[in-house]
């Protein structure tokens, strides 16, 4: 379920985005196609209790109560809810969950409704807004929405304050002295106690005075045994910061792939804060799991027999042990990708359950012309856990003997010159440090976040998974930090998250703490609206207004004017006469529709005489089609329940940047370019029209309006068109095909031939489903062809009347 505005306020252009903050919310099945929500209650049906098996943190509590609500047993006396607790997929944890049901805890499930209601409305006011204005002024944004986020903007914030740093640091040249000795066969370079100077002629006068010396006296040596600790658990954080900068997965991915080891039942769950094992975890259990494993197999018998040492105390969340493997795997039966995650998690547990390296530092300090100098030695002893995790291995040093009072004469002294450098951009590892710093998102929401930032090309991932912000991504938060700095900071998301915390412990009311958070956004939001030509001011010095983007392509409705085309996200059409901009479909390529010098030559649409275009979408088997820039973003008829780039929610589509009614979709009854026209007969995959594709030739093909279903019709015909007549048997449309002459398939050379796609069996002969059912002339049945259309008006669908011959249909295919 997902949580949504009513239909009513989808539209854009009606709905003041200040009126968001008081709307009502809904929610909705993420899937509608799937019926969960159908298929819980039909399941439900006779049972006495109901048993719940959701991930065992806050988010799987609130769905925990959605699948309550869908199985009714909520409003049902005398049935009974139980909630299970577990941490892996495993027999044992399985039985103890189930040994163990408690029942589920709707402060958690609040504290869920409440985050989700206040990212919602504060997101999509401020998205909105900014989207409008910004996109409606200048033409080279590349972003079709110029979004806000109470966790995704301060996580920008980060990476911009850093970019400032960058940019505002001023380079220091500074000195370093270091002398060299030549001593039983080794060459030593010591390091100065000062470190560094910035005064070169002060550097000088230091080593004129080691030079007068002349030679090096020892007079201090130190030994002393360290211990590098061995790791704690492994959680999420650490998990996503280890993949990012070891593994060079970004967050997105690596939770995607964390995830399907956890429900193939490799690793245990993989959402969790702590690092703490619990006092019950079977260690001897889970070692003898991965103890045949061919990589790690020998390491893990070693543990078994010299005996594991318990972890180091980490951090108990209350949430769920630390990630560990909980199944051998290879990487041929998990794939490259998910074996070096599942590979790290395997080690890391190990490494937990392995001695601390050991190590011993020496080191000699040496004097020379009053100055200090040292020089450092690494010895191990002890491996222990950098056996099994190679990469913090500690390096061996070597250096000689030496006895204090010794005097050592100086081989050379150099004077190093460098100069300061400002920080790098920051690592997505380093970024997802700072967010959990700042209580900014949780360990579910952070990869999800920072996937936001690259995503609307604020920031872009460099070499070494560095983010670097973009323009546009600059010119936003400069531009809060001008208006109000609250917004950009982290410190507001704190405050939300810990109220949200108390409402998940039931020390506060959900109620309460979303009318609270929702009103006080809703005062910066009316203050940012006055105060957004502080913004603009930023964005107008760096990027270009509409008047000055594109290109020249097609005629205004409205004035005859040519309007340009700017094609940089969100793509679009601007007419500098009406001052008006026209959405186009995103991600393909778009010309004027001369496609055909009999149909679409000089084309307008007949209601508002806009020129109409042709959208082609990337690709062999990509779909073109045309349509008029007006209708495309204020559709003019009533019931159209599906539009092209749309998402659809609550049960109607949602209108946003790019979504809109293409010709393929248009029931006008006696337009040429529209559904009607041009469709031929239902979908076999949907309850779409196979709809001609008029820029196909010569591999002339259908297409679904509503799914991606294709169909081939005869190759390297002159010309297919539709035609006002339909067939007699099955109401689909006639088509009239001429073929080339070289390989017409006709009698005595003849090339043109008219009939039903269905029915005619010369043509049904030469279709081929591309994208589809298999075909299968034996098992064809009747499908449903022309009729009344969905909705009510006349148009071609599935909803005909229902016949029984073979060739009716694609059915099969």
């Amino acid at each position: 379920m997902f949580s949504d505005f009513p239909a009513r306020f989808q539209d854009w252009n009606s709905t003041n985005p200040l009126d968001l903050f008081d709307a009502p919310i809904v929610k909705s099945e993420s899937t509608p196609k799937a019926h969960i929500c159908r298929h819980l209650s039909q399941e439900a049906r006779g049972c006495g209790h109901l048993v719940l098996w959701l991930d065992c943190d806050r988010e799987g509590e609130n769905i925990c109560f959605e699948v309550i609500e869908c199985t009714g047993f909520q409003s049902t006396p005398g049935k009974k809810v139980h909630r299970a607790r577990f941490s892996a997929v495993t027999e044992k944890d399985i039985l103890k969950a189930m040994n163990s049901l408690v029942e589920p805890n709707k402060n958690e499930a609040q504290a869920v409704d409440a985050r989700q209601e206040i990212d919602l409305k504060v997101g999509v006011a401020f998205t909105r807004f900014q989207t409008s204005y910004f996109n409606g002024k200048y033409g080279n944004l590349d972003s079709r929405v110029i979004s806000y986020g109470p966790c995704q903007t301060p996580t920008l914030g980060f990476c911009v304050r850093r970019h400032l740093q960058i940019n505002t640091f001023k380079p220091e040249k500074f000195w370093t002295l270091h002398p060299y000795i030549m001593y039983k066969g080794y060459e030593l370079k010591l390091d100065w106690q000062r470190h560094r100077l910035f005064d070169s002629d002060v550097t000088q006068m230091f080593r004129n005075f080691v030079k007068e010396d002349g030679f090096l006296k020892v007079i201090g040596i130190s030994e002393k045994q360290v211990s590098k600790g061995r790791p704690t658990g492994l959680n999420t954080v650490n998990l996503l910061k280890v993949a990012s900068s070891a593994l060079g997965f970004g967050p997105q991915l690596a939770m995607q792939l964390a995830e399907r080891l956890y429900t193939q039942g490799f690793i245990s769950y993989p959402r969790t804060e702590s690092t703490a094992y619990p006092a019950s975890f079977d260690y001897k259990g889970t070692l003898g799991a991965l103890a045949r494993n061919p990589v790690w197999g020998d390491y893990v018998q070693q543990l078994l027999s010299d005996g594991y040492h318990k972890p180091r105390s980490g951090t108990d969340a209350g949430d769920h042990p630390p990630i560990t493997p909980m199944s051998s795997a290879t990487e041929n039966i998990l794939g490259h990708d998910a074996w070096k995650l599942y590979q790290y998690i395997c080690q890391h547990f190990l490494g937990t359950l392995s001695p601390d390296c050991k190590y011993t530092r020496i080191k000699i300090e040496f004097e020379s012309g009053g100055e200090s100098f040292y020089c450092v030695g690494q010895h191990v002893l002890v491996k222990g856990f950098t056996s099994i995790m190679p990469w913090l291995a500690v390096t061996e040093i070597n250096i000689p003997q030496f006895t204090e009072g010794q005097k050592i004469d100086i081989s050379r002294i150099e004077v190093d010159e460098g100069s300061t450098q400002p920080p790098d951009y920051l690592s997505e590892s380093e970024l997802i440090s700072l967010m959990e710093e700042n209580g900014i998102g949780t360990d579910a929401s952070i990869p999800v976040h920072i996937n936001n930032i690259c995503e609307r090309n604020y920031v872009q991932v460099q070499a070494g998974r560095r983010l670097v912000p973009t323009a546009l991504g600059i010119s936003l938060i400069r531009g809060y930090q001008l208006i109000d700095p609250d917004l950009c900071l982290p410190d507001i998301r704190s405050f939300i998250e810990h109220q949200i915390a108390l409402v998940a412990k039931g020390q506060a009311d959900h109620s309460l703490v979303v009318e609270h958070v929702i009103e006080q956004f809703k005062r910066k939001f009316i203050y940012f609206v006055k105060q957004i030509e502080n913004m603009d001011a930023l964005f107008e010095a760096e990027f270009s207004p509409l008047s000055d983007s594109g290109r020249v392509l097609s005629k205004c409705g409205k004035c005859l004017r040519y309007m340009k085309h700017i094609p940089t996200q969100p793509s679009r059409l601007y007419c500098g006469t009406c001052e008006e901009i026209y959405y186009t479909p995103p991600k393909g390529t778009i010309k004027v529709s001369h496609i055909s010098p009999e149909l679409y030559k000089e084309l307008t649409c007949p209601l508002d005489n806009f020129e109409l275009l042709i959208f082609s979408m990337p690709g062999p088997e990509g779909k073109s089609f045309p349509f008029c820039p007006y209708c495309y973003n204020n559709p003019p008829f009533e019931g159209i329940d599906n539009l092209f780039g749309a998402s659809k929610s609550s049960g109607s589509v949602k209108l946003g940047k790019g979504a809109g009614m293409p010709c393929f979709l248009c029931p006008h009854p006696t337009c040429q370019h529209s559904m009607i026209s041009q469709g031929v007969c239902a979908c076999p995959e949907c309850d779409g029209t196979l709809v001609l594709d008029p820029v196909s030739a010569p591999r002339w093909r259908l297409y679904c309006n509503m799914c991606n279903c294709l169909v081939s019709l005869p190759e390297g015909a002159h010309r297919i068109s539709t035609t006002r007549d339909h067939c007699p048997e099955c109401d689909s449309t006639i088509i009239e095909v001429d073929f080339n002459k070289k390989t017409t398939p006709l009698k005595d050379g003849a090339t043109l031939h008219i009939g039903c796609i269905l029915c005619d069996e010369l043509l049904y002969s030469l279709v081929e489903m591309k994208h589809g059912k298999s075909f299968s002339r034996k098992a064809r049945h009747r499908g449903r062809g022309r009729g009344r259309g969905r909705r009510g008006y006349s148009g071609r669908g599935r909803g005909g009347k229902k016949q029984h011959d073979p060739r009716m249909s694609f059915r099969d295919f």
